[in-house]
């Protein structure tokens, strides 16, 4: 691959001479999946017409009658037809020739390495699916899967959908609380779960959560345990072994069971993090089309490449992009049981040596996490072979993206800053990668296909550059089945995109180029002189100072104190010089209405497992209410660190 002089690369784009956009590099645009400068145009000409280029990824056992129809009180995508979900993603390269192509490339936490090859894959799938159906198992049965990263997930996964059942996965960390919540929420009476895991280098035990959980429901539950601590651990009378299952029906033929289009492939919850965990069902048709088709288009995966995408299965992220997306390419998806930032010395540059990796999605809460711990010499590690460089999760402030671009992208890689959300099932917003320019902090316009407002209080679209909510005005293949039945009932039909509608709860701005910059949540607002203002607005100010990787800001309703929680790179300067540098670029660049009352310097922001900054256990912390149930967070050590800096602050 030949790469030109990456400073090319930094020279004013825009018109007007602004040098906040960057263009695609020559060799990355004559190789893209891409690269037709009309697609935009296309698909407007072509709305909904043009999503067949998204269902022709995939091979129909039944051809789909209409792109998109209105009926029985919900939009359907594709009906009519008929496909299979795990021939699409597993036997369709098998018979394609590509049998010994390695299709999952997984890393343990404890050093261990596995390879399937697509047929490999189909094997284990074929054999887990027929265990599976002599417990029961069959079309429109709900299974949950409580497991870490490791194969055994994403083979249930498609075992499920080859015996028509649904999966429900949760994420390994959650409390047996949540779990049991979850299986109660989805009626699921089979649960897939291991005896452990590791994690940062300890054991986990993971049976004895699920068990409590199971004591928690009232119905009987068939239990399959996974071998991950021990080859052969101890099954009593409550679990089937996994190991024996497999091995039992090694070897067998399992018919995949064809589904119609609109029926449900999956159940998953949101995370929770800013209240109660919403159920979202996402339709086999739309859903796996619009991941194969944002894959492609988006991420820019080809079926040659090793793609790493460090989202935790547990996750939207990991389903779309960890598996169904890369597999219904037929590409090697690395699956890492240890978050990026997790690994040795804290980064992810020994295994993107390693296994030469083509394409990386992570979050950027990771890369802060990676920046805060400081990038190797730049000539210890290769990373050649990076093409394209993602982010998900939340906003990703310009300092950060330029350094993510710099250390693992080489200063070259394009990065392409994607939004979406678990009800959406794939990419929304975002630029694509060999036709626009990139903006630093920006994720771009909405993908081809797909029409994006930002909109006030009214629903009605606000002036360029004016904070407001964003809203998604059209409707997409990878929609959940919630929204195809909120747009009948909002009187929306297929002929009638207009009077349908989601508004997605984010805040953000649209500039008169139509490129999207993302603000935070609704409820993660500081009213200034009745005008709502993002966190994120300061916590991107603040992010700008030098020595600064992340910032967390929160307001107390009960006093209307402001508070911004801080973490530094190494070394970072004097707390109180760096408190005051933090109070002037808030009061200059935002407005002296929302400087933080309080700054405090903390180690580490507590995240997610989806790598979210939670922002509810900060305002807790700092109101004096206490926390509850830390299970959702991937650094549940820290919180008492930040409850111990936060009160010494205030003595």
């Amino acid at each position: 691959m030949s790469r030109g002089d990456p400073e090319a690369d930094r020279q004013p784009t825009r018109s007007g001479g602004s040098t906040d956009r960057l263009c695609p590099p020559d060799w990355f645009v004559e190789t893209a999946n891409v690269s037709d400068s009309d697609i935009r145009a296309r698909f407007e000409a072509n709305w909904p017409g043009c999503w067949r280029a998204a269902a022709d990824l995939l091979d129909w056992d039944t051809p789909y009658d209409s792109v998109l129809s209105a009926g029985d009180d919900r939009l359907t995508w594709f009906e009519g037809g008929a496909l299979k979900p795990s021939v699409n993603c597993v036997d369709r390269h098998v018979e394609a020739g590509r049998k010994n192509a390695v299709a999952l490339r997984w890393i343990g936490a404890a050093g261990e390495r596995e390879s399937l090859t697509y047929l490999d894959l189909q094997y284990e799938v074929e054999a887990v699916a027929a265990g599976l159906r002599t417990l029961g198992v069959g079309p429109g049965n709900v299974v949950t899967l409580f497991m870490p990263n490791v194969p055994e997930l994403p083979v249930t996964m498609l075992a499920c959908a080859r015996l028509g059942a649904l999966h429900n996965v949760v994420y390994a960390g959650f409390s047996a609380d949540e779990l049991a919540d979850r299986m109660e929420s989805a009626d699921s009476e089979y649960l897939v779960t291991c005896d452990g895991y590791y994690r940062r280098g300890s054991a986990v035990g993971q049976r004895n959560t699920a068990d409590s959980a199971r004591l928690r429901l009232d119905a009987d539950v068939t239990g399959v345990l996974v071998g991950r601590l021990d080859d052969d651990p101890h099954l009593g009378r409550d679990y089937h072994g996994y190991g024996a299952l497999r091995d039992e029906f090694a070897g067998a033929t399992v018919e995949p069971v064809a589904r119609e289009a609109g029926d449900p492939l999956f159940v998953l919850y949101t995370s929770g993090t800013t209240g109660e965990p919403d159920q979202v069902t996402h339709a086999t048709g739309g859903y796996l089309s619009y991941a194969a088709w944002t894959a492609m288009a988006v991420l820019d995966i080809k079926p040659q490449d090793t793609y790493w995408c460090a989202a935790d299965i547990g996750w939207i992220t990991g389903h779309t992009y960890g598996v169904y997306g890369p597999l219904a390419l037929g590409t090697t998806t690395l699956l890492h049981e240890s978050p990026a930032d997790h690994q040795a010395g804290g980064h992810p540059w020994t295994s993107i040596e390693r296994e030469s990796v083509d394409v990386f999605y992570t979050a950027p809460t990771a890369v802060r996490s990676m920046r805060q711990r400081g990038a190797p010499p730049s000539d210890e590690y290769d990373r050649s072979s990076i093409r394209l460089l993602g982010t998900v999760g939340e906003p990703i402030d310009p300092t950060t993206w330029h350094w993510y671009r710099e250390h693992l992208g080489g200063g070259e890689a394009p990065v392409v800053d994607t939004w979406w959300q678990t009800e959406t099932g794939g990419i929304v917003v975002a630029t694509l990668p060999a036709l626009d320019e990139m903006q630093p902090g920006s994720a771009g316009p909405g993908v081809p296909g797909l029409s994006v407002d930002v909109v006030d209080g009214a629903g009605d679209p606000v002036a360029a550059g004016t904070e407001g909510t964003l809203a998604v005005s059209r409707p997409w293949p990878g929609m959940c089945r919630r929204l195809a039945v909120e747009a009948r009932a909002a009187g929306a039909d297929a002929d009638s995109p207009e009077a349908w509608r989601y508004v997605t709860g984010d805040r953000a701005t649209r500039d008169a180029d139509g490129y999207v910059t993302l603000l935070g949540r609704d409820a993660e607002t500081i009213e200034m002189d009745e005008t709502a203002v993002g966190t994120a607005v300061v916590e991107r100010v603040i992010s700008s100072l030098d020595g600064v990787t992340e910032a967390g800001v929160v307001r107390v309703s009960e006093t209307g104190e402001i508070a911004a929680y801080v973490s530094c790179e190494r070394n970072h300067p004097d707390t109180d010089a760096l408190t005051e540098r933090v109070r002037s670029r808030v009061r200059k660049e935002v407005s002296p209405a929302v400087c933080p009352d309080r700054i405090v310097v903390v180690p580490e922001l507590p995240k997610t497992h989806s790598g979210k900054v939670m922002r509810r256990l900060l305002a807790d912390v700092v109101s004096g209410h206490g926390y509850g149930d830390t299970s959702a967070l991937r650094n549940p050590e820290v919180v008492g660190e930040i409850e111990t800096v936060t009160r010494e602050e205030e003595e």
